[in-house]
Order: C-alpha cells, then structure tokens, then sequence
C-alpha cells in the first residue's frame, strides 16, 4: 500500500517538474477572428433619416457586427482600388441586404458605381503591413477632414458622376448569393435541399471551385430588387457570412 502512494507521488512531482515550451504557453499564442465580406454597401445621404449622419468627407463606416474603431480594407472589386477607413458605429439601423453604409468619399474614392456598389470589406489588423504603410496617411487625412471648413471642401456633382456612369456602364447586371463553401459535395446537396425544403428559391446551384472545396450560390439576378428579395428569405436560415458576387 506504502508502495503505491510513494510511486503515485513520485510520478506527480515527475509531472509538476515538466515545463511547458514558451511556444505552446497560451498567453504567447494571439488569434484574431478573420472578416471578410462581399456585397452592396448603402452610400450615406441626408434623405436616411433613420440613420445617424455620417459626413461626407469621412472614412468611416456603420457596420452591424464589427467593433467600433476597428480598422479595415475596403475595395473595390471592379478596380481593384481599396482604402483603409474605420467602424463608426455597430448599433446602427439599417436593412441586412446591405454590409455596411459609407461616406460619399469612401464611394467616391473607389470609384464606385453608384448603381451597383459593390465592395469587399476585410477586418484588418492595427499591426498589419497594410496598416503599417496607410495608417499615417489615414491619420493625416482624417484630421484635414475633420478641421477643415465646410466651404473649403468640394463634393462631386453625384447627379454628374451618377449620369457618366450610366454611359460607361456596359456590363449588365449579374450577380450570385454565396451561400457557403463546403469540402464535400454531398455538403453541398445536403445545403440544396435545404433550400429547396424551407424557401421557394428555385434558382441554387453547386459550383466546383477545386477538388475539395464546392461553392452553394443562388443566382444569377438580373435585377437588384429579385435579388434583394431572395437575399432577405434567406436570413432567416441563419447563414453565418452571406456575401454578394459580381457574375463576372
């Protein structure tokens, strides 16, 4: 009996004495939650009244689930053009076909279409390379913006810049719901029938990307009130990251 309590002791100091590598401590391990979504953004403008007033020379955004101030990329996807700006706000009101609401300066930088404002928004890290080389510009800016008077900016015509986007518009409208990527195909049609099951969408399909990885897209529209519609009867199916895609 004597035996076994001292054999039992021993292998608890043996086990006590181990220690465990710097690398694997968990206070030296720092995850951060990547975001990124594609999909329609709602350009700020005085006739959202429901909405608090974002200033048009600003670079911030409302956003529903990211933090207040944090920092991301937003770009365009048509030009390949992206700026960082920061989340205003995350208590904002505002309909969930849109991920997030924008200052005309944000719209106008990118060179957005202000028909079809489609952008990406990625969460970034305050430590990023990104952040490294924009983050002392996007001080710079703001603080310009937020001293200088009223009448010293000069905001675009959007009616002029609305009109020769028309005319340099050539593409037709396009566009696919991505419901999600799965590993397995069997996934994926497990993810049909779902749809099928619970909705009266009609139009989903399973795109294959590679070998192990299958895309459920809804789509294509043709027109942004069909797919509004089918992007809000889709919520309620709890989708973790619906995103928006340019048929292109």
């Amino acid at each position: 009996m004597n035996y076994k309590i001292l054999l039992i002791l021993f292998s608890f100091c043996l086990i006590s004495c181990v220690q465990i590598p710097k690398e694997l401590d968990k206070t030296e391990i720092k995850l951060e939650k990547k975001y990124s979504n594609s999909g329609f953004a709602l350009i700020f403008e005085e006739s959202l009244d429901k909405i608090k007033k974002l200033d048009d020379r600003s670079l911030m955004i409302y956003h529903k689930s990211l933090k207040r101030k944090s920092a991301v990329k937003i770009t365009n996807p048509k030009n390949g053009k992206s700026l960082i700006a920061e989340v205003k706000s995350n208590n904002q009101k505002f309909s969930d076909f849109y991920n997030s609401v924008i200052s005309k300066r944000i719209a106008e930088d990118l060179d957005l279409d202000f028909n079809e404002p489609l952008l990406v928004i990625s969460l970034v890290s305050r430590n990023s390379t990104f952040i490294a080389k924009k983050s002392k510009i996007y001080e710079e800016e703001k603080k310009v913006a937020e001293k200088a008077p009223i009448d010293g900016i000069q905001i675009k015509d959007l009616n002029s810049t609305l009109k020769k986007k028309k005319k340099n518009t050539k593409l037709k409208f396009s566009y696919s719901i991505k419901l999600a990527d799965f590993y397995y195909k069997s996934s994926a049609k497990t993810m049909i029938s779902r749809i099928k099951n619970e909705t009266n969408i009609k139009n989903s399909k399973i795109q294959q990307i590679s070998k192990t990885k299958f895309r459920v897209l809804i789509g294509p529209f043709s027109d942004i009130k069909s797919l509004k519609e089918s992007y809000e009867k889709l919520r309620p199916m709890n989708f973790e990251n619906l995103e928006i895609l340019n048929n292109v």
